[in-house]
């Protein structure tokens, strides 16, 4: 029996052992490490050759030489078309994060303006997330201030309502909006039904970019009042006329010849990256938003401009025009999968000069600039984690530090909150808040609190990545709090077995100001740091940013019990039932208290859901 191990194959001869089960389709394949962890995901028009390129140990980039060296298997999908596999190999990114793909990190959803449509006076406001509601959308906007500024010129202009339904049925003066000339007050009849519905066409046209006639009947309008003496009319009419000219005056930066466009312009330095995406939506600039790619040193410009637009697009509407910095592998490809997602056609084009190339050319620097201001606060950034640990005497400065809070009123509505920082600032997408569950706690217990924030957040962290390989856990934690709060979580930490993150309790000195914090650890005296130094800012802004967050979250929560009743929790009862039920009796309570014969008499509740309802109260006792 020999003694001489056989060599481990490498990466090479792996991949290479695939090609005698792969042909020329097109298709999607994965390499994956010796643990079974997906290390990037691409597509190809021939699996067979594409797979035979990585084969050959020579000729790859130093990123591509590191995969492959990592890769242990290979799994492989085929598909019909090359558009297919573009799909397929983008929704799989999104769903790996594989280490060495271009990543795109930020996917939050852009907010639109809906005109609802199931009320005879709409409403116009700013929604987010799914289209489930009945109505009109326009949008995308970058952001919820572009939105707001958009709405703000829309009820100058329009008059048009943005309270509620309920808010609406239940006036009975007009509201503050009406006195700032802000809405028409539909909701007492300051307006007919059919004005008030110009008026939403009107604003729905300028929205859609077809604002040109608009002006001029409003002019024709307010002469028509001034004859017919009807002043009041012909002043409103005038100062509508005023406010959609500042509109149209402030919108002159919008492109003449783009009716419907993203503008995607991508700057990279230094192995980072930074794409600025333009929404021109009827001819009119809808704001602007930047994105941090993850890249790699040697990743070019085609590679992650191609990948951010699949990854952007994979759960967005495209619009019909996509206007970008660079060319990329295969733009015929690209133009053929968003126009398969969305059943119409879509144009990916490069221009090189005139009037959309003048757009790419302002997105272009605002990437640019974004991307310097981003590294200088990264550098910042980094020489803040260096000091940090030199003052609490680190091994190492934190790659990740998590920050918690509580809070609460004398016990009600507790939250607990968690925030984190790393090398390149607030981490905002990997903040997290925690509903006290807690029956046996005691009203205002912070101790108590605290320990089921972290027992929940260490249970969740050694039940999905136990060897500590994702990334998500902390090197540092920070608490709200002295002596009492460390030796407290020092205590709920050994439980799970992790005595090896280092902690700091940040409390408030003897005066409780700001500046005079002290510093407490595990098993050290308490120490505080100069007032002036950078390190003491850098904390105290963490330690604010948790509180600002728990606070947040603790008012959201607040604000929705306030609001909420008794009749939330009986089947049957939706909110018309509930405005008839409270209008009929007058309270809650009044409606936990009526008979039988009283609750079948309320307009719009049947003889079964006044059932339902006295058997609800009457066993609730």
């Amino acid at each position: 029996m020999s003694d001489v191990n056989e060599a481990k194959p490498t990466g090479y001869e792996i991949i290479h052992a695939y090609l005698r089960t792969l042909d020329s389709s097109p298709g999607v394949y994965r390499m994956l490490d010796s643990e079974s962890r997906v290390l990037y995901v691409g597509k190809a028009r021939n699996l067979r050759a594409r797979v035979s390129s990585y084969s050959r140990p020579t000729g790859h980039t130093a990123r591509i030489a590191r995969m492959i060296d990592n890769t242990a298997s290979m799994m492989f999908l085929t598909t019909k078309t090359e558009t297919e596999a573009l799909l397929l190999e983008q929704n799989l990114i999104k769903q790996l994060k594989p280490k060495f793909n271009v990543l795109l990190r930020d996917d939050k959803s852009f907010p639109n303006i809906l005109v609802t449509n199931e009320h005879d006076y709409p409403q116009i406001k700013k929604h987010r997330g799914a289209k489930k509601e009945k109505g009109s959308y326009y949008g995308p906007f970058a952001s919820a201030g572009a939105v707001n500024r958009t709405l703000n010129q829309l009820q100058r202009v329009f008059l048009l309502r943005d309270c509620t339904n309920s808010q609406f049925e239940s006036r009975t003066r007009p509201c503050l909006q009406y006195q700032i000339k802000r809405c028409s007050a539909p909701c007492v009849g300051k307006i007919s039904a059919e004005e008030y519905v110009q008026t939403v066409q009107d604003a729905q046209k300028f929205l859609t970019g077809k604002s040109t006639g608009i002006q001029t009947r409003l002019a024709e309008e307010m002469a028509k009042a001034s004859e017919e003496l009807e002043f009041e009319r012909a002043a409103a009419l005038r100062d509508r006329i005023k406010a959609l000219t500042q509109v149209q005056t402030a919108q002159g930066i919008n492109p003449k010849g783009v009716s419907e466009a993203d503008i995607i312009a991508l700057h990279m330095a230094d192995g980072q990256a930074c794409v600025q995406v333009f929404f021109i939506r009827s001819g009119q600039n809808w704001g602007n938003h930047d994105y941090y790619p993850r890249v790699g040193e040697d990743v070019d410009a085609a590679e992650v401009l191609e990948a951010f637009i699949g990854q952007f697009y994979d759960q967005r509407e495209p619009p019909r025009q996509l206007l970008l910095s660079n060319a990329i592998e295969n733009i015929e490809l690209m133009a053929d999968a968003l126009a398969t997602k969305i059943d119409r056609k879509v144009e990916v084009l490069v221009p090189q000069r005139g009037e959309k190339a003048e757009l790419v050319d302002g997105a272009l620097r605002n990437a640019r600039e974004s991307l310097a201001r981003k590294m200088a606060e990264s550098a910042n950034q980094k020489k803040l984690l260096k000091g940090l640990a030199e003052a609490f005497e680190l091994p190492k400065p934190p790659e990740r530090i998590e920050i918690y809070d509580n809070s609460h009123i004398q016990g009600a509505f507790a939250v607990g909150a968690m925030v984190v920082a790393g090398a390149e600032g607030m981490i905002k997408n990997q903040y997290r808040k925690f509903n006290i569950r807690g029956e046996d706690l005691t009203p205002g217990d912070d101790f108590g609190m605290m320990k089921e924030v972290l027992t929940r957040r260490f249970k969740r962290l050694i039940k999905e990545d136990p060897e500590r390989k994702e990334g998500h856990w902390p090197d540092l934690l920070l608490i709200d709090g002295g002596a009492g709060q460390v030796s407290a979580v020092r205590d709920i930490m050994r439980e799970f077995g992790v005595e090896d993150i280092p902690m700091i309790g940040v409390a408030k000195g003897l005066e409780r100001d700001a500046g005079k914090e002290e510093f407490h650890r595990t098993g050290k005296r308490v120490m505080a740091l100069r007032h002036n130094d950078p390190v003491l800012y850098f904390v105290q802004r963490m330690r604010d940013e948790a509180h600002r967050f728990a606070i947040g979250t603790h008012r959201a929560k607040r604000a929705k019990s306030v609001g909420a009743t008794p009749l939330d929790e009986v089947p049957g009862v939706g909110a018309t039932r509930k405005r008839a039920l409270l209008a009929h009796f007058g309270s809650a309570k009044a409606v936990a208290r009526a008979n039988l014969h009283d609750l079948k008499a309320v307009d719009g509740v049947s003889d079964t859901l006044a059932d339902t309802i006295y058997a609800y109260f009457h066993e609730k006792g």
